[in-house]
């Protein structure tokens, strides 16, 4: 699933006339480079979900025939409903006992899927997600073993714990030891994170990171290290040179 139904504030003025997943970068549309991206490693079944000028991009991918994919569409015109919503709301599309991938259409990457998913397969976690040593203002919190523990706002310092460092239930929830990672947006999910998310009263609008920190005391999330791969959040209007320059 790619998640483009965002409004794309960050990325005005192009975001005031269109959706950010049309946004180009060296000519062709974010979305279509990560069709293209999930293309490599045999994955060409895509649902996209569609919120802000969500008939540009019905067209686009009807006018381009998915780019050679099978693109399927949820439709979140009558409520935007952040990333585990969107999730949520496309359960319909996925295999009951299928594991599945996650991106966001204004993040590319090199990251090697393959790699990501024997990770997975070796560790067999509920999720596993990309992580970086990049700068951010928000970072995910891990111990040494890449199992999910927090959260960090750098810019305000707030934290949120999941669960007791190192399982010690006797131990106060701190995010003493543990190692910051930025996100990178691309998830490998086992298909019971749907009765999950369901068990955990999760509804509506809400975002992935909820879920992350709600299920990781119960459940192991890891994080992937892949810090040397090329990486780019095209946020911003000014990080479209910078996309530019790393993926031709």
């Amino acid at each position: 699933m790619i998640f483009c139904a965002g409004l794309g504030t960050r990325f005005k003025p192009w975001t005031n006339k269109h959706p950010k997943a049309l946004a180009l970068v060296n000519g062709k549309t974010l979305l279509q480079r990560n069709i293209e991206y999930l293309q490599q490693y045999g994955i060409f079944e895509v649902v996209i979900n569609v919120h802000h000028f969500a008939d540009q991009i019905e067209e686009l991918v009807s006018e381009t025939r998915g780019w050679g994919s099978d693109i399927i569409i949820s439709d979140e015109r009558e409520a935007l409903l952040d990333t585990g919503g969107g999730l949520l709301k496309a359960e319909p599309f996925f295999s009951n006992d299928q594991r599945f991938i996650t991106l966001n259409a204004d993040i590319l990457t090199n990251l090697h899927l393959g790699k990501l998913i024997e990770f997975h397969e070796h560790h067999q976690p509920l999720i596993s997600f990309g992580v970086t040593d990049r700068s951010s203002s928000r970072v995910l919190l891990f111990d040494s073993a890449n199992r999910l523990f927090g959260w960090r706002n750098i810019e305000t310092g707030e934290e949120k714990m999941s669960a007791p460092v190192n399982g010690n239930l006797s131990a106060p929830i701190s995010s003493a030891g543990l190692i910051a990672k930025a996100y990178s947006c691309v998830v490998v999910f086992e298909s019971s994170i749907f009765n999950l998310m369901a068990g955990y009263g999760f509804a509506g609008k809400f975002s992935l990171t909820e879920v992350y920190l709600k299920l990781a005391a119960n459940h192991p999330i890891l994080g992937y290290d892949h810090s040397c791969d090329r990486f780019v959040d095209v946020g911003k209007p000014e990080s479209v040179a910078i996309a530019e320059s790393m993926f031709p």
